[in-house]
């Protein structure tokens, strides 16, 4: 269910100069604030955690998934080329594996990469954090990128409402009220942190199983629910 030519077409629209530029913007933000904090502070597992926590999972990888989740089909929806993708002798869910595939390979090294190498400056991993939040940033990704496209699919607002989920409902709301931190994927993806350093520096409001079965839960139904909504699309002349 994966298709090559599909997949370069959606590389080469998700690493296009000005996508690239916003894909490497965070990441790099994330290993200057590491360098400056590890110059300024020394190595202090408490602070490597909470600027993985704080800066590389509540906010890079939310909106890196984002960009490529949106951008893997939104803008073909929007400008109407995905008429001529549709078009090919190409099984739909093809398509959406296929693009969901990028969508989380583009979010996986823009986000866990940059979060292991943040980490390893930081405090060296000590007490396996930089692995720790690796290993979150990358079940992150696949979740995320799972929504985010389904989002693309369903909404010429993709963007504006991913912004909003990342920004506002997990960021905001999952930081003041306890019931958003349950329907949160970063607290999911702490949970599975957590278990990696143990008790202590990283904790989540979501029990491990809990948050193992709602990320798989949450990234089969978004696939499919991109892949219904495309099959539903309908080019001029189909009955």
């Amino acid at each position: 269910m994966y298709n090559p030519t599909v997949a370069r077409l959606t590389y080469r629209a998700l690493l296009g100069r000005r996508r690239a530029a916003l894909l490497f913007l965070l990441p790099g933000m994330l290993l200057v604030i590491a360098a400056t904090i590890r110059l300024l502070n020394g190595a202090d597992d408490q602070v490597a955690a909470d600027v993985l926590g704080g800066f590389a999972l509540a906010t890079m990888v939310p909106l890196i998934g984002v960009i490529a989740g949106t951008g893997a089909i939104g803008p073909e929806i929007d400008d109407g080329s995905i008429v001529y993708l549709l078009s090919k002798p190409v099984k739909r869910p093809t398509i959406i594996l296929t693009k969901l595939t990028v969508a989380v390979a583009v979010t996986m090294v823009f986000s866990a990469v940059p979060t292991l190498l943040a980490g390893f400056i930081l405090n060296g991993n000590g007490q396996q954090v930089a692995v720790a939040y690796t290993v979150a940033a990358l079940v992150a990704s696949i979740a995320y990128s799972a929504l985010f496209l389904l989002l693309g699919t369903v909404s010429r607002h993709a963007v504006v409402i991913g912004l909003v989920y990342a920004l506002v409902w997990e960021a905001l709301f999952g930081s003041l009220i306890a019931g958003a931190r349950t329907l949160s994927v970063q607290q999911w993806a702490l949970a599975l942190a957590e278990k990696v350093t143990g008790e202590g520096l990283i904790s989540s409001e979501v029990g491990l199983t809990t948050a193992v079965v709602l990320l798989a839960a949450v990234t089969v139904a978004a696939t499919w629910f991109a892949g219904h909504k495309l099959r539903t699309l309908t080019l001029a002349g189909e009955e």
